[in-house]
């Protein structure tokens, strides 16, 4: 049995002490999830906080996420756990500053998602109930877009023959709160969340044109 014990702690110091740990401070945010970190030797390195998603920018609350990762970490010295680079050369990690973990922050604040498609951490996600239970942040929307489906909705929209040119900036409205065709009011409402908040299940035939009923004849 000690002998066991001896090579079980073996195993826990090594995976322990394996863990690389990058050190530096943060001098740009990009948004909740997404830092840039300036190490020894003037270096820069792009930060991507792991296990989490983040509304993106022109989400409903995207630029209150980045705003709250800013306010934790934006000209502070962190330590980055390491867990790998993706395939856009970030490095992926958890970010801890003053000893806090704010990928996990930023989970509770209701300011990102638990990103359950790259999850290891299965307590995120009561951390991310706990959140939606509370309304905290973007839970205080009735039915808010996870920034997957988002991203997947705007790549939808950009290979449609049928798309139409993006609402002006000055005309957009706040995505998130309608889901479904029985929901929108007009053809010219269900065409904005199609296009501008990329609710690609609207067009549930890709041909670029949402909610048949309201605007099968509008080509």
């Amino acid at each position: 049995m000690p002998k066991i014990i001896l090579i079980s702690f073996f195993i826990f110091s090594f995976s322990v002490s394996a863990t690389e740990v990058i050190e530096g401070r943060v001098v740009g945010v990009h948004d909740g999830d997404t830092v840039t970190l300036l190490i020894a030797g003037n270096q820069q390195l792009k930060i991507r906080l792991a296990q989490i998603d983040a509304p993106e920018l022109d989400q409903a609350f995207g630029q209150k996420s980045k705003q709250s990762l800013s306010d934790m970490v934006f000209n502070k010295a962190i330590k980055v756990e390491k867990e790998t680079v993706d395939k856009y050369g970030r490095t992926v990690g958890t970010l801890i500053v003053d000893g806090m973990d704010a990928n996990r922050e930023q989970v509770k604040r209701g300011m990102a998602w638990a990103y359950k498609q790259y999850l290891h951490d299965q307590s995120l996600l009561q951390v991310e109930e706990d959140a939606r239970q509370a309304k905290a942040g973007l839970w205080s929307e009735p039915n808010p877009m996870p920034p997957w489906e988002y991203r997947h909705g705007k790549k939808t929209i950009a290979k449609s023959p049928h798309a139409e040119p993006a609402v002006p900036a000055q005309q957009k409205e706040t995505c998130g709160s309608k889901q479904y065709c029985k929901e929108m009011a007009s053809c010219e409402e269900a065409k904005f969340y199609l296009m501008q908040c990329g609710l690609s299940r609207l067009d549930g035939d890709g041909d670029g044109v949402p909610c048949e009923k309201l605007c099968g004849h509008v080509r």
